[in-house]
C-alpha cells in the first residue's frame, strides 16, 4: 500500500487562484503531504473545504488511502432510515477527496480513480435502496415480504448504466440507473400495490442519493434512460421492459446496454435481464447498420448542444466537443456492436478493454487502439481536473488564461505545453473517428460506366422485398453506382446485371447486407463474382446473406484448419449453451459459413475439387463428431446414458472416403454394442435395441431437420444390414454375422470405403477390425467381377446421364470408376479407402494393366474436378449452351481443359472420350475376368 505523498505538479500556484482558506490545519499533517494539500485547496475550492470538514479523519486516511477506502464502503452497510443520508454524504466527501488527493499525488491510477469512485456509487445506491426498500416493507406497501427481503431490494434490480455501469465514474458524474421489479415475485393480486410501494421505493432511493441537504448531495441521479420514461414510472417491470426492447428499442439503447451492469437490489434478476437482452443488443450477423445510427446520434448531439464547429481551445467541450471522449466511447462501442455479436470476448464494459480485445482481435489496427486509448487517458485526466475545481458537473475547458494556468498546474504542465497537447490530441481523435463515420455519409452519386444496362431490369429493383423498406432504398441508393460500375467492368455485363438480378431478387430483407457492403466495398466484388459464376450459391447466399460476415471475420483466407481443429472448435461452441434448439441451430449457422468458405475458396480458384472435396468432408465429419454427443445427452436425459459400450457412426461412401461435394448427402449406418445390458437407466429406460434406434432417429432429425437455420445435411441410412426394411440401429454381433455370412458382393464393395466418424474409440477399432476381417477374406475374382457387371447392368437401366455435364451417372463416368475400383479393392484385399488406391488394387490383381490404371485415374480426377464444380455451381443440370461466361471460364479452369479446349464443342469432345476410353476399360476387364462364371 502507497501513503499519498508529495507531488511536485502542485508546489506552484498559478497567479489568480489563491483561493485556499488561509487557515487550513496543514500544521497538523506530515511534512510531505502538506505541499499537495496547500496547492490542492489554491487551486480548487471545492476540495479546499472538504480538507477543512474532513481534515482528523485525512490525518489517517492519507496514510492507507486503499484500507481508508475498504472502511468508507463498509460503513455503507450500517446506514439505517435516520443515518442514511447524513452517512452516505459524508462517504461521498471523503471518496471524493481520498480519490482526488490519490490521483494529484501519483498514487492512483486513471482506472484505480474511477474504480473507487464507481464503488461508492454502488455501495450508496444499494444502501439508499435498501433503506428505502425496508421502509415500504415496514409500512406493509410490499405483500409477503419480510424486512430481510430489503437486502435485495424486494425483487427490485438496479442496473447502472453508462460510465458508473463501466466502472469509469468521472469526479461529478451524475449516475445514470434503471430500475426494474421482478413481477413474478408477487402474487397476481398483490401486484398493484406492491408495484405502487415499489414505486415509492425508488423515488425515495433517488432522493437519499440526489437531495441536496446541509450535508450536500451524494450523485445527481438520473432514471430517464429506463424504456419510454415519458409514460412509465420510475421503476419497470421486467417483462414490460423486455417487450418494450423487442418492438421499440432502438440502436442507441442497445449501445446503453453494452454497460449496463446490476449493482443494487436483486443482483441475479439483473443478470438474468441482461441475459434475456442479449439478443437485443448482440446481432448474430455482423452489424453494420449499427454504424450509420450511430453516426446519425454524434450529428444530433452536436447540432443539440452546438458543438459542430472546429477544434478551439477556449470552451471546448472534452466530451461532446469534436474529438472528445465520446467520438471514442462511440467509436468502440459501434465496433463492439458490429462485431460483438459473434464473438462474445468482445463484449465487454470498458471503453479501454474494448479497444484492446478488438485490436487483439484484428478488428481495430492496434495502433489506432494504442493512440485512442492514449488520448482516451488524457482526455478523462483533463475531464477529471475540470470537475476538481468546483464540483461542477462541467466537461468545458477554461476561457480564460488564469483557468487554463490552473488547469495546467493540476495537470503539471505548462500552459502552452497543454495547450498544444490538448489540440493535437483531440484533432487526432476527430481524424480517427471521423474517418470511420463517414463513409455511410457518402453522397449519392451516378454510376460512371460507358455500359448501358436495361433499364427495365434497373427499374424492377425498386420492388423487391430487399428495398421495399425506406431505410433499405436508402442503402441501395448509396451503393447502387458503386454496384453498376463493378458490374459494367464484367467481359458480359449484361449477364452479370441478370445474374446480380436474380440474387437480389430473392433477397428477403437487405438493410444489414447493404451497411455491410458500403462499409466494405470489397465485398461487392465478391458478392458479384458469386451471383455471377454459380446460380446455386447465389441462391443461397440470397437466403443466407449473413455468410458474407465470415469473409471480414479475420480468417476466412486463413490456412484450412483441419477436421480436429474444426470439431473442437464446434464443440466449444456447443458447449457455451444448454438449450438443445440453440445447439443445433447454432451447429447449422456455424456449419453454413464454414460450407460457404469452401465454395468461396474453390470459386476463386484457391483450392482445387480435390481440395474442396476433402475440406467439405472435413467438415461433415467434425460436424458429426461434435453434434453425436449432445445428441447423446439430450437422449440420455430422458432414459439414461446408452447401455453398454454404445454407438458408433460409420460413413460410408463419400462420407467414409473423404470425398464430398458441395449438395453431398451423408452415407451412414449406426453400430452399438449394448454389451450384455438390456436396457438403459434412466427415468424412462428403454430397452436396448429401442434406445439405439431412438437415438438414431434423433440424430437424423438433429442432423435433417429444418430449423429456423436451415438444415444440416440430409443423411442416408439405405447401406445397412437390409436397407431400408432393417433397424435403423445395428448391433454390433449382427453386422458381424450378416457382413460374414448374409451380406451381398455390392455391401462388400460398400465396406472399401467405410470408416467410423464418431463415435467410442473402443468400439470403432471393433468395427474397423472387422472391416479388414471381411476385406481380407479370399475371393473369387470371377465371381466379384461378374456381380459387378450385373451391377453396372441394373444401374444403366434405372439412371441414364443427363447431358455432357453429368459427371457421376453413365458408363465410363465417376460411379462407374467408383464401382470397379471398389470391386479391385475387394479382390486385391486394399483397405486404402480412395479410388487411385482401388484402381492400383484393381491392376495387381490382374484386372487391368498400368495403361489401364493410368488412364482410369486421370479419367477420375478430371471428372471428380468436374463433378465438384458443376454441384457447387447449380443444383440442377447443367447445359454447355446455356452457361454463362463467368461461369464457363470457371467450368474450363476446374477441369483443367487445355486452352485448346476453351470452346463448348471442344470440351464436350474431350469429356466424350474420356467417358468412351474409361467405359472400354471397365467392361473388356469385367468381361474377360468374369466370363467363366458367367457360362
Amino acid at each position: 500500500m502507497k501513503a499519498i505523498s508529495l507531488s511536485k505538479r502542485l508546489t506552484r500556484c498559478p497567479r489568480g487562484t489563491a483561493e485556499a482558506d488561509a487557515d487550513l490545519p496543514l500544521e497538523r499533517f506530515d511534512a510531505d503531504i502538506r505541499p499537495l494539500l496547500a496547492g490542492t485547496a489554491a487551486l480548487a475550492p471545492y476540495l479546499a473545504t472538504l480538507i477543512t470538514k474532513e481534515a482528523d479523519w485525512l490525518e489517517e486516511a492519507v496514510d492507507a488511502p486503499e484500507a481508508a477506502l475498504a472502511a468508507i464502503l463498509a460503513a455503507t452497510t450500517q446506514l439505517d432510515e435516520g443515518t442514511v443520508n447524513a452517512g452516505l454524504r459524508q462517504g461521498k466527501r471523503r471518496v471524493a477527496l481520498l480519490s482526488a488527493l490519490a490521483d494529484l499525488g501519483g498514487v492512483w491510477s486513471l482506472e484505480e480513480v474511477t474504480g473507487a469512485l464507481t464503488d461508492y456509487a454502488d455501495a450508496a445506491t444499494q444502501a439508499a435502496l435498501r433503506v428505502a426498500v425496508g421502509t415500504q416493507i415496514r409500512r406493509g406497501k410490499l405483500p409477503g415480504l419480510t424486512a430481510d427481503d430489503a437486502e435485495t431490494g424486494g425483487g427490485m434490480t438496479v442496473l447502472a448504466m453508462g460510465k458508473m455501469g463501466a466502472g469509469e465514474l468521472n469526479y461529478s458524474s451524475d449516475i445514470d440507473l434503471i430500475c426494474l421489479f421482478d413481477e413474478s415475485r408477487y402474487d397476481p393480486d398483490d401486484f398493484q400495490e406492491a408495484r405502487a410501494g415499489l414505486i415509492k421505493a425508488t423515488r425515495a432511493m433517488s432522493a437519499s442519493l440526489s437531495d441536496i441537504t446541509g450535508d450536500g448531495y451524494v450523485f445527481r441521479t438520473d432514471l430517464r434512460l429506463r424504456p419510454d420514461p415519458a409514460v412509465t414510472p420510475v421503476c419497470v417491470g421486467l417483462l414490460a421492459a423486455e417487450r418494450y426492447y423487442e418492438s421499440l428499442g432502438r440502436t442507441w439503447e442497445r449501445a446503453a446496454y453494452i454497460k449496463a451492469r446490476p449493482c443494487a437490489g436483486d443482483i441475479s434478476v439483473g443478470e438474468g435481464f441482461l441475459q434475456t437482452m442479449r439478443p437485443f443488443v448482440w446481432r448474430k450477423h455482423l452489424d453494420f447498420a449499427a454504424i450509420q445510427d450511430a453516426h446519425d446520434m454524434r450529428l444530433a448531439i452536436r447540432e443539440h448542444k452546438g458543438l459542430g464547429g472546429p477544434i478551439t481551445l477556449p470552451g471546448h467541450n472534452m466530451k461532446l466537443g469534436r474529438g472528445g471522449i465520446r467520438e471514442i466511447e462511440f467509436f468502440t462501442q459501434t465496433r463492439q456492436l458490429i462485431v460483438g455479436g459473434r464473438d462474445e470476448s468482445l463484449r465487454v464494459r470498458g471503453t479501454k478493454e474494448g479497444l484492446s480485445l478488438l485490436a487483439g482481435k484484428g478488428w481495430l489496427p492496434q495502433g489506432v487502439a494504442d493512440s485512442l486509448t492514449d488520448h482516451y487517458t488524457f482526455h478523462r485526466t483533463v475531464e477529471h481536473r475540470l470537475q476538481m475545481v468546483r464540483d461542477a458537473q462541467t466537461h468545458t475547458l477554461p476561457k480564460t488564461p488564469e483557468g487554463m494556468e490552473r488547469i495546467a498546474a493540476m495537470m503539471d504542465m505548462d500552459v502552452s505545453a497543454l495547450e498544444t497537447e490538448l489540440h493535437v490530441r483531440l484533432s487526432a481523435v476527430h481524424d480517427i473517428t471521423e474517418g470511420f463515420f463517414a463513409e455511410t455519409r457518402d453522397p449519392v452519386t451516378k454510376a460512371e460506366t460507358n455500359h448501358s444496362f436495361d433499364t427495365s431490369v434497373i427499374d424492377a429493383w425498386h420492388g423487391y422485398p430487399a428495398l421495399r423498406s425506406e431505410r433499405g432504398a436508402e442503402l441501395f441508393e448509396r451503393l447502387k453506382p458503386e454496384l453498376l460500375a463493378r458490374l459494367a467492368q464484367a467481359d458480359k455485363p449484361d449477364e452479370a446485371i441478370l445474374a446480380f438480378d436474380g440474387f437480389l431478387r430473392g433477397l428477403p430483407a437487405g438493410v444489414q447486407l447493404f451497411s455491410l457492403l458500403k462499409a466494405n466495398p470489397q465485398l461487392a466484388d465478391l458478392l458479384i463474382t458469386i451471383v455471377s459464376v454459380s446460380p446455386m450459391l447465389g441462391a443461397h447466399l440470397s437466403r443466407n446473406a449473413a455468410v458474407l460476415d465470415a469473409v471480414i471475420g479475420g480468417d476466412f483466407f486463413a490456412d484450412w484448419p483441419g477436421q480436429d481443429a474444426l470439431a473442437e472448435a464446434l464443440t466449444k461452441r456447443l458447449a457455451a449453451t444448454e438449450d438443445y434448439e440453440t445447439q443445433l441451430d447454432g451447429t447449422r449457422a456455424w456449419a453454413r459459413e464454414w460450407h460457404f468458405r469452401i465454395g468461396v475458396h474453390h470459386l476463386r480458384g484457391l483450392t482445387d475439387g480435390a481440395t474442396a472435396a476433402a475440406q467439405y468432408s472435413d467438415l461433415a465429419r467434425a460436424v458429426l463428431r461434435a453434434l453425436w454427443p449432445v445428441v447423446i445427452a439430450e437422449i440420455s436425459r430422458r432414459h439414461g446414458p446408452p447401455p453398454g459400450k454404445g454407438a458408433v457412426i460409420v460413413g460410408m461412401g463419400s462420407l467414409g472416403a473423404g470425398q464430398l461435394t458441395a449438395q453431398s448427402d451423408l452415407d451412414m449406418i449406426v453400430i452399438y454394442d449394448a454389451d450384455g445390458v438390456e436396457a438403459s437407466d434412466g427415468r424412462r429406460p428403454l430397452p436396448a435395441r429401442q434406445y439405439y434406434a431412438r437415438l438414431t432417429q434423433a440424430m437424423i432429425t438433429a442432423m435433417s431437420a429444418p430449423m429456423s437455420q436451415g438444415r444440416l445435411y440430409e443423411l442416408d441410412l439405405r447401406l445397412r444390414p437390409s436397407g431400408n426394411k432393417g433397424p435403423v440401429a445395428t448391433s454390433i454381433d449382427s453386422f458381424a454375422g450378416y457382413q460374414r455370412n448374409e451380406a451381398w458382393v455390392w455391401e462388400h464393395l460398400a465396406l472399401t470405403r467405410a470408416e467410423v466418424v464418431a463415435g467410442p474409440e473402443s468400439l470403432a477399432a471393433e468395427v474397423e477390425a472387422l472391416r479388414v476381417e471381411i476385406l481380407r477374406t479370399s475371393r473369387d475374382i470371377a465371381y466379384v467381377c461378374t456381380q459387378t457387371a450385373e451391377m453396372r447392368a441394373r444401374i444403366a437401366a434405372a439412371k441414364t446421364p443427363e447431358g455432357v455435364l453429368d459427371a457421376k451417372i453413365g458408363a465410363g463416368r465417376l460411379q462407374d470408376i467408383e464401382l470397379f475400383a471398389q470391386a479391385g479393392a475387394l479382390v486385391g484385399g486394399a483397405l486404402a479407402r480412395d479410388i487411385p488406391s482401388g484402381l492400383a488394387a484393381a491392376r495387381e490383381a490382374g484386372l487391368i494393366d498400368a495403361m489401364g490404371e493410368q488412364t482410369l485415374t486421370k479419367a477420375y480426377a478430371c471428372l471428380w474436378a468436374l463433378q465438384s464444380a458443376t454441384r457447387l455451381l447449380s443444383a440442377r443440370p447443367l447445359k454447355l449452351g446455356d452457361l454463362r461466361a463467368a461461369t464457363w471460364r470457371f467450368l474450363i479452369h476446374a477441369v483443367g481443359a487445355s486452352p485448346e479446349s476453351d470452346t463448348s464443342e471442344a470440351l464436350e469432345a474431350q469429356l466424350e472420350q474420356t467417358y468412351t476410353e474409361a467405359d472400354a476399360i471397365i467392361s473388356a476387364a469385367l468381361k474377360a475376368h468374369g466370363s467363366e462364371t458367367a457360362s
